[in-house]
């Protein structure tokens, strides 16, 4: 396992500031936003030049791009909305297969028209999740033509709001462009809900063989996120899970400021550490 960090941690808006910072902090491998380019987080179009910046960016700092995200809301009630986030999808994902990066990042959005990571009612119904199933089938075929792969994070405010959830979505969808991004934090909201950590150890056994991105950070028993360290969730098991359901990419962490990026950065190696 590699250990990474959201590139958009760091300030600036030029992938070598960026990747320079994360370096500096101690990190292997980041997931990138586009942001970081300066071209906003769903650019329709990504010039060349921007791309061969950040190629010569990673060449620079040895930082490696594990991930890039072109998340929006795939349920947004309006269907304009859906058409330009796929777009931008569209173009995230050629710019991700010109810099080398195997993965694309996405979540299944929400009924909310505001802010795609709230809740809403309408989340679980039929035809929320119907919608989420379409516009995956729309983009599968734009991240094989790319050669990538789609890592969707469960999200409990959005439509694949569980382990469960997402397993039946690979199972419907039963596509080999289809991965999951995992982020323990992200599968409870309390402590009640956390059960001493057996809702991890569900999900990754029941994600195992399609796990291909983990995240890493932590939540506090009152459900607020928290850096990795400052909340309950045991991040030393998670990795060891994870170690053993066979997964070897890139552990990033993220939910932090910059300033706490180098203890995160060497608290994470410790794990990795104790469990090879």
């Amino acid at each position: 396992m590699r250990v990474g960090i959201f590139a958009k941690t760091f300030p600036g808006e030029t992938p070598l500031a960026v990747l320079s910072a994360a370096q500096e902090t101690g990190y292997d491998t980041v997931q990138y936003n586009m942001a970081c380019s300066g071209l906003g987080a769903l650019p329709l179009v990504v010039p060349q030049a921007e791309l061969e910046a950040v190629h010569q960016a990673v060449l620079a700092t040895g930082v490696t791009i594990s991930a890039v995200s072109a998340t929006y809301n795939m349920i947004h009630p309006d269907q304009a909305v859906r058409a330009a986030g796929r777009n931008a999808f569209s173009a995230i994902a050629g710019a991700a297969r010109a810099i080398g990066c195997p993965v694309i990042t996405v979540c299944t959005g929400s009924r909310d028209p505001l802010d795609q990571w709230r809740h809403h009612p309408d989340n679980a119904t039929t035809s929320a999740w119907d919608d989420a199933m379409a516009e995956m089938s729309l983009l599968l075929p734009i991240a094989e033509r790319h050669g990538l792969t789609i890592g969707v994070e469960p999200e409990m405010a959005n439509v694949v709001s569980s382990a469960a959830r997402a397993r039946e979505m690979l199972d419907v969808l039963d596509h080999p462009a289809l991965g999951i991004v995992l982020d323990p934090a992200n599968l409870f909201e309390t402590e009640a809900g956390f059960r001493g950590g057996a809702v991890v150890d569900e999900a990754i056994a029941l994600l195992a063989d399609r796990i291909i991105l983990a995240h890493a950070k932590d939540r506090r028993a009152d459900g607020g996120f928290a850096a990795v360290g400052s909340g309950i969730i045991d991040m030393a098991r998670f990795v060891a899970r994870l170690r053993q359901a066979g997964f070897v990419g890139a552990l990033i962490t993220h939910g932090l400021s910059a300033d706490k990026a180098p203890r995160v950065a060497a608290t994470l190696r410790g794990y990795l550490e104790t469990a090879a």
